[in-house]
Parts: structure tokens; sequence; C-alpha cells
């Protein structure tokens, strides 16, 4: 694992690199809650182009419906809400499957998924998947060519996540409390990763 990375033009580099080896190749991007993962993939698909597709793991979130009745909606976002087997399947299939590969996408609005929102066409060359546990399930791992882990400062990191909440629909006392007891508690569950990753990137404005 390298240091500790700033700068966005290498970032884009490296993934250029990963699309021009040649094949499919998978790029993951993984860290705790609010480090930034899904502004780096999008920033970074958006870079690549039409070779690059970006799928990300909160589209296999339970639905609402099913964590209630699980008794577990007030844990979403922890390990056992996530349709595990669902996306490490899909990441399977986007490694050996030729031809078109659709994949849901959550929706902060909805507080839900939409299934087969994304797809990921034949000729894309680097498929980047982003979500907190890449590095928590040992089952992921092997299936993608690197993961790098964003690791910003716990207090920046928290705040966003703060004005995130809010932003959509918590008052600031809830979102105070999903931060300290949800929020919190998965991201000591990644951080055990940490050491795994190929890559480990600070705060920065990705």
């Amino acid at each position: 694992m390298t240091g500790p990375a700033r700068d966005f033009g290498r970032l884009v580099e490296r993934a250029r690199q990963l699309l021009a080896a040649g094949g499919r190749r998978m790029l993951g991007i993984t860290g705790p809650p609010g480090a930034g993962k899904s502004r780096l993939a999008e920033r970074l698909v958006a870079e690549l182009g039409p070779g690059a597709a970006l799928v990300g793991l909160d589209g296999f979130h339970l639905a609402d419906a099913e964590l209630r009745r699980l008794g577990l909606r007030e844990r979403k976002g922890a390990p056992e809400t996530f349709d595990r087997p669902g996306y490490v399947a899909l990441l399977r299939r986007l490694r050996t499957e030729t031809g078109m590969v659709y994949a849901p996408v959550f929706d902060r609005t909805l507080e839900d998924s939409i299934a087969a929102a994304v797809g990921v066409r034949p000729e894309t060359g680097l498929v980047i998947t982003e979500g907190n546990y890449l590095l928590h399930w040992p089952e992921v791992r092997p299936l993608l060519d690197e993961v790098w882990y964003l690791d910003p400062p716990a207090d920046q990191r928290r705040t966003g996540l703060l004005q995130r909440h809010v932003a959509f629909g918590k008052s600031a006392e809830q979102a105070r409390d999903w931060v300290a007891r949800s929020d919190e508690r998965n991201a000591e569950l990644i951080a055990a990763g940490r050491p795994l990753a190929d890559q480990l990137l600070d705060w920065g404005d990705w």
C-alpha cells in the first residue's frame, strides 16, 4: 500500500493505465461513510469517458420494507443491510460476461434502490465500483484489480456526513444521533480493511 495521495491528476492517470491494460479491469474505491467515495468515483468516470462505468454497492441496499421486516431499519448501512451475495454475483458477471450487464443504483431522495438503472456495455474496459465493504467482505477483493481506500480526517468526514443527512431530510439532532450510532460503528468495521488497500487516499477536493 502506498502513502497518502491528494493529486487527482495522478489518480486519473492510474485509472487510465488500468483502462489501457486490455480486457476488463475492475477498480474498487472504499472507505468509511462520508469519505467521498461516490464523488471521487463519479469524477473519475467523467474524466475517463465512455470506456469506464460506475457500479455502486449502495444499489444493493435492502429495501426499507424488508429492513423493517427484519428489524434492521435503524441499522441501514451496516453490512447485514445489503444484498451481499447479489453484489458479489454482479461483480463476477462483470468479470466474465461479454454482453450488456445491468446494475442497480441507490436514489438518496427515495432512500431506495432502482433496479437495472446502469448498463455496463460489452466494450467497457474499466468498471469502477465504490462502497463501504469492499475490503470487509473477503470474497470481494479477489474480483477487483485494485482497491483504493479513501481516508479523510475524521472530523471533516463527520461534518460532511451531518450535512448530508440534514440535506436529505433528517433534523440536526437526528443526523447527530445517526452518525454517532450507525455511521461511526460502521466506520470502525471498515477501518480494519485499510491495510489491504493498494492505495491510501487522504482528504481531497474530489
